[in-house]
């Protein structure tokens, strides 16, 4: 049995405020060195290895997963008022192969083999506590560690986009001011119907909200999180749209379907929700070639982060070769907390491909 089998992790029994209140020890681990020259909008790290906006609920889980292995660490969205998280299940395991975004409906599963709903709603703590946190946490974590901040708006009823826009970029200033490196805004969560959720299916209003966003940050590095996109169209409006504000674009947040219960019911009210883990990596990967080609093809700047799937050191080679500066890992960090070391010692001498 492998030393790190027994390592703490997300309990998907408990409540999201009991892990956000339950984090795991800080661990002394030996972090095995992965050759290469890598960056992070710019910035020299030891990796490409990160994890996105989702399984880090607060800044010990972020010091807890940074002493795994990772580099850059993303807080889980935060926003300029507290929100309950939905009831449980928050992630339900599901049986399903490769998904291309035709799926509609999938059947879960009692047991997790490498994929699930997530059902959270983007919950997010009082402003006060979250900016004391990443201040607390950035105090903490190693110099050579990215702190990125994940922002969302909180929409009502009676907003403009552009009223959006200043939600958003208040959010993202808070974070700069309590010592975020990077900000990322979500534009993309299929749990929820309203424009927070949306706005990567919607290039003009996201590029609204880009600039005030850029606005606000000024030359912080800035990273938009987007949804599933299939067709060359729509990427390239998206990339048009954002190009001018966001230095990266993180890719893909989930593919969407409804999920059908053991009983024969549909769960979640019969609404879609985000499919994570291994059944997206390929979509991922596809995806990021899209964006990668048609970046070369308009001569952007514009940078590229892997997520989807991604937990082996062949997945993470599959998403550089496909043109993406890092690669971020969710679902398999949450069910193998050891997944970065196990990466890193799997890594050949070898440089891995890139596009270049």
């Amino acid at each position: 049995m492998s030393a790190f089998a027994t390592l703490p992790r997300y309990d998907t029994e408990q409540t999201y405020d009991w892990n956000y209140d339950n984090p795991p020890p800080v661990l002394e681990v030996d972090i095995p060195a992965l050759e290469g020259d890598w960056t992070f909008c710019g910035r020299s790290v030891s990796s490409p290895l990160g994890i996105p906006a989702g399984p880090l609920l607060n800044g010990r889980w972020i010091l807890y997963y940074a002493a795994l292995g990772f580099d850059v660490l993303t807080y889980k969205t935060v926003r300029s008022l507290e929100r309950a998280c939905y009831p449980l299940p928050n992630l339900q395991p599901v049986t399903t192969g490769t998904l291309d975004g035709s799926q509609t409906e999938l059947p879960a599963s009692d047991s997790m083999s490498g994929s699930w709903a997530v059902s959270f709603g983007m919950p997010s703590k009082g402003p006060d506590v979250w900016r004391a946190d990443i201040e607390w946490t950035r105090d903490r974590l190693p110099d050579e560690k990215i702190l990125v901040v994940s922002v969302v708006a909180s929409v009502r009823p009676d907003w403009s986009i552009e009223n959006l826009g200043d939600d958003y970029a208040r959010c993202a200033a808070w974070a700069v001011e309590s010592g975020a490196d990077a900000v990322e805004t979500n534009f993309s969560c299929p749990n929820v119907s309203t424009s927070d959720g949306q706005l990567y299916q919607q290039p003009q209003q996201a590029a609204i909200v880009a600039e005030r966003v850029r606005s606000a940050i000024g030359s912080t590095p800035y990273l938009a999180k987007i949804g599933h996109v299939t067709d060359r169209e729509s990427a390239s409006q998206l990339l048009d749209a954002l190009s001018s504000w966001v230095d990266a674009l993180a890719m893909t947040n989930s593919v969407a379907a409804r999920i059908r219960g053991t009983d024969g019911s549909l769960l979640f009210d019969g609404e879609k929700r985000g499919i994570c883990g291994t059944a997206t990596r390929v979509a991922s990967t596809v995806q990021t070639r899209l964006f990668r080609d048609l970046i070369d093809e308009k001569q952007l700047d514009t940078r590229l982060i892997g997520v989807g799937g991604a937990r082996t050191a062949d997945d993470v080679r599959a998403y550089l070769a496909a043109g993406a500066e890092g690669v971020h890992l969710a679902t398999s960090g949450m069910v193998d907390p050891a997944v970065a070391i196990r990466i890193r010692g799997e890594w050949s001498s070898a440089m891995p491909p890139t596009t270049s």
